[in-house]
């Protein structure tokens, strides 16, 4: 393997590291905030003061995710900006005004209410603070909304032209924002931080019984946790088969890749669902092959006998790395049946009245915490390898969408992107725990309650 080959590698290892561990908090704090809406809209209808004993509970955890989320930004855009040249050019003309928009409308919109919410509660009011709240949730959704725009574009491009340079130029931005993929990835993404966050509030609620049965704050968070789950968790799987028939249309090599298809089968078995295998990207076939005739066309083309272009049908140049794929699909959605398989065992719980009782449910569900987060990582794995070896699908490749790179350079990048992020993220996660690992207090108070009380009447 040549230098450039390397420093190829080490780039598209860098920027996963960095885009991966700001998805995790991006995820969260938009979770979250949607779950302090909730909160603080049930405080306010019933004035029951656990709601906002639990609110406060978590806001510290929201500002500390929201600041570490911000701190995370910085290196991803610094390696984007310095080794990803060549697609910031061909394609900046489309994606930089979408992420232009991000900042202009959903971070301002968060970061103008964010201290209202954190601070305002005792200074502006009930229904005012409760407004501020809001905006910041809807901030985190509309900060999705324009991020997932335009990565999807990346996937299915559309409403655009080329110059002879061959960049890409707008003509369509309706088509841009609302290309093929974006819908169902938005859905499909939005769900995904909904359920990761659900996990971890349920977790940390069922921490908390597991210590003290009668703590109505961590009674409270194990409830609508495990509620979150039940719901959204089959949702998810509903949102996952309308995204799979997306990529059926726009995008058959990953899907290929997903199933491990190397050739269609013959006209009447119809396509298998294959529970394990290992792909052989040499040898064009699955080794070691274990599979369920039929089930894969029932869940792909909803009928008996369909089938899906194979592997084989495309130039090899075009695949994907196909055994990363492969795997990280199924760990997606074997996390994700778990959840489901949680989420209905709550609520036959639930209905007989034994759910803070079940103490092995609560061992679960504490084991389970991290499963949601695993979940949406693995699925954007799928995702973004999936992709390669392009970067706008089928029309740029990855190959020649990077700056001209240097291999000792993107070595002490790499290096250096090593060296802080664990330390954010080691702070980050010692404060984290810090907070999670006191149980919810009545009449809790939010985040530096000191400067707040100053501040307000």
């Amino acid at each position: 393997m040549q230098a450039s080959e390397h420093a190829l590698l080490l780039v598209r290892g860098q920027f996963a590291f960095t885009i991966g561990m700001h998805i995790v908090l991006a995820a969260f704090t938009m979770g979250l905030a949607n779950f302090l809406m909730v909160l603080e809209a049930l405080w306010l209808r019933t004035r029951r003061r656990v709601y906002m004993d639990v609110y406060n509970y978590w806001l510290k955890l929201f500002a500390l995710t929201t600041a570490a989320g911000v701190v995370t930004v910085i290196p991803m855009e610094f390696v984007l900006g310095l080794h990803w040249g060549r697609l910031s050019g061909a394609a900046g003309a489309v994606i930089g005004p979408l992420m232009f928009f991000e900042v202009l409308v959903a971070f301002f919109l968060e970061a103008g209410f964010l201290g209202i919410m954190v601070f305002g509660m005792k200074k502006v009011g009930r229904r005012v603070h409760f407004f501020a709240t809001c905006m910041v949730a809807l901030g985190s959704l509309v900060s999705a909304f324009w991020i997932l725009s335009a990565n999807s574009w990346l996937h299915t491009p559309a409403g655009f032209a080329r110059a002879a340079n061959g960049n890409f130029l707008p003509v369509d931005w309706l088509r841009i924002i609302f290309n093929p993929s974006f819908p169902w990835r938005m859905l499909h993404m939005s769900l995904a931080a909904f359920l990761a966050t659900a996990a971890i509030i349920a977790a940390v609620g069922a921490w908390h019984v597991l210590r003290d049965t009668h703590n109505r704050g961590a009674r409270l968070m194990f409830s609508m946790g495990l509620w979150v789950i039940a719901i959204v968790a089959p949702l998810q799987l509903l949102a996952g088969d309308l995204h799979g028939r997306n990529k059926l249309e726009h995008q058959p090599q990953k899907l290929a890749a997903i199933e491990g298809s190397w050739q269609r089968p013959p006209a009447g078995e119809g396509e298998p669902l294959r529970l394990f295998a290992i792909p052989d990207l040499q040898a064009q076939r699955n080794r070691h092959e274990l599979a369920i005739p039929h089930l894969g066309s029932l869940y792909l083309r909803h009928n008996w006998t369909g089938t899906i272009a194979g592997l084989r049908e495309f130039p090899r140049s075009d695949l994907p790395p196909v055994p990363i794929v492969f795997f990280a699909f199924r760990a997606m959605v074997g996390l994700g049946l778990l959840l489901i398989a949680v989420g209905m065992l709550s609520l036959v719980l639930r209905a007989r009245r034994r759910l803070y009782e079940a103490r092995w449910l609560q061992r679960v569900v504490v084991v389970m915490a991290p499963s949601g987060m695993l979940a949406m990582l693995c699925g954007w794995v799928v995702t973004e390898v999936g992709r390669q070896p392009f970067t706008v699908y089928g029309l740029l490749r990855t190959a020649h969408s990077t700056s001209p790179l240097s291999l000792p350079m993107v070595a002490s990048s790499s290096v250096a992107i090593l060296v802080l992020y664990p330390l954010v993220f080691g702070l980050g996660l010692f404060l984290l725990l810090r907070v999670l690992r006191r149980p919810p207090h009545a009449r809790e108070r939010g985040p530096s309650p000191g400067l707040a009380d100053q501040t307000g009447n």
